[in-house]
């Protein structure tokens, strides 16, 4: 009997129970991007572009550990769904292995190549000292972060979202207060009409470095503890050599999505280095419009944070029916959360962009762009959604094709063209950008509705 799909009610309370944990985690992590980008403005356009310059560098290393952690999701969310904790943990304790190689691999080759990057990126020379500096005390952490990142998708594979988001409100209210005292120098302010002093480091940009490299330090000490004690993940007793049993089917998911990763956050160091030609004010106004943009995108990482989830279990029971119900509960929902998301971000677009800046050229320009990709949140929220279904039944393949097509051939090609050829600005730039959003919503769609990311259609069709 083939499984029918629905819009189950039911299923909304497992759904939001799973995503509202992520949804808390990233907006407490937004914010701080908000804050941390705001005091760093108040020092100027130059220290905005030198943390900016680098920040898609930054998108793609933390993609290649994210993509790791997406093969470990799988296989533990369908071991969880099919009955076999021991299989979960065994999992569990080759992913602390993978953290401890890639941690410090990462780390090498951030720190070694940091006076570089900014070069590559194509950084105003007059930045690029500063923008190095910041890069190096970000990585040298990397271990930390890595821990951060991959344990705590090894949670979620659990069905704990919510011990990854208490760790995360730690490490952004820290962020914030060490941002405080670090990135400003010591000063008087008036408070309730009595001068009180401000101990301060005086760092600037450095210290806004510095602020967030302390805290991925404790973000990935409380991971692994977090993991450590966990009923089941916790790879306590479990060896931590390398398991070939394990790890095939892990890297056979996870290597489809590092190369769509590393493909599309390449395009993203690419699409980068071609806005930070145009000079200081477009690249401050990128950076903050890129800061900002990712607020309204939360909705639709925290739905597709629980269809991984949800989806995996699913898979793992030989649920066919559960399976189609989560895609026809959890695509609608989405969409409607993006239009609500989108409209919001077309109404705040300038007062959102004035919080980091009062270069009315800056202003003028990050409100354009972020309405005018305000206008395309809907479409995206589909493919970020059947991308989670995907991920959780191991299906990696198609996402890693359509996003390097939509990145190089439309993002790329069309932004080359726009500023090289052309000579255009920032607007064209981002009109790329959304006709590349909207690339994906095609294709995604086209894959979810003819059926292509069901593991149990071709069984279906053999019945």
């Amino acid at each position: 009997m083939r499984a029918k799909g629905r819009f189950d009610w039911a299923m909304l309370g497992t759904v939001f129970a799973l995503a509202w944990p992520t949804m808390l985690e990233q907006l407490t992590q937004t914010a701080v991007q908000y804050i941390d980008t705001a005091m760093v403005g108040s020092l100027g356009t130059e220290a905005t572009a030198a943390v900016g310059a680098t920040g898609t560098v930054n998108w793609m290393i933390g993609s290649i550990v994210s993509a790791a952690g997406v093969g470990f999701l799988a296989y533990i969310a369908r071991n969880i769904g099919a009955g076999e904790p021991e299989a979960a943990k065994k999992a569990s304790a080759q992913a602390c292995m993978i953290t401890l190689v890639l941690g410090t691999v990462l780390t090498a080759v951030t720190v070694s190549l940091s006076g570089r990057i900014p070069a590559w990126m194509q950084a105003d020379p007059a930045i690029r000292d500063l923008a190095s500096r910041y890069f190096r005390i970000l990585y040298w952490p990397m271990l930390f972060r890595t821990a951060s990142i991959l344990l705590a998708t090894v949670l979620r594979a659990a069905g704990d979202t919510r011990t990854p988001m208490r760790v995360g409100l730690v490490v952004n209210g820290l962020n914030i207060l060490l941002n405080f005292f670090l990135i400003y120098p010591a000063r008087q302010v008036n408070l309730f009409g009595l001068a009180v002093s401000l101990p301060g480091a005086g760092l600037g940009v450095e210290g806004a470095a510095l602020a967030s490299a302390l805290c991925f330090v404790y973000g990935g000490a409380a991971m692994f503890r977090a993991v450590w004690k966990h009923p089941a993940v916790s790879p306590k007793g479990y060896s931590l050599r390398p398991n070939p049993v394990i790890l095939r089917p892990c890297f056979r998911v996870a290597l489809p999505n590092l190369a769509q990763r590393f493909g599309t956050c390449f395009g993203y160091v690419v699409f980068a280095s071609m806005i930070n030609g145009l000079g200081g004010t477009s690249t401050a106004a990128h950076t903050i419009a890129n800061t900002v943009e990712s607020l309204f995108y939360i909705p639709g990482y925290g739905m597709q944070t629980a269809a991984a989830t949800l989806s995996g279990n699913a898979w793992g029971a030989k649920d066919h029916d559960r399976l189609k119900r989560l895609g026809s509960t959890v695509l609608p929902l989405e969409v409607c959360l993006m239009v609500f998301s989108g409209a919001a971000l077309f109404l705040t677009a300038e007062p959102l962009v004035r919080l980091f800046t009062r270069d009315e050229n800056v202003v003028r320009l990050g409100t354009t762009v972020l309405r005018m990709v305000a206008v395309s949140e809907p479409f995206y929220g589909v493919p970020i959604v059947v991308e989670g279904l995907m991920q959780g039944v191991g299906k990696t393949t198609a996402p890693f094709v359509y996003n390097i097509i939509g990145m190089w051939a439309v993002r790329i090609a069309g932004t080359f063209i726009c500023i090289r050829v052309l000579h255009l600005g920032l607007e064209a730039a981002w009109g790329c950008m959304i006709g590349h959003n909207l690339l994906l919503f095609f294709l995604f769609t086209c894959h979810y509705l003819t059926g292509r990311w069901d593991p149990f259609q071709k069984k279906s069709r053999a019945a």
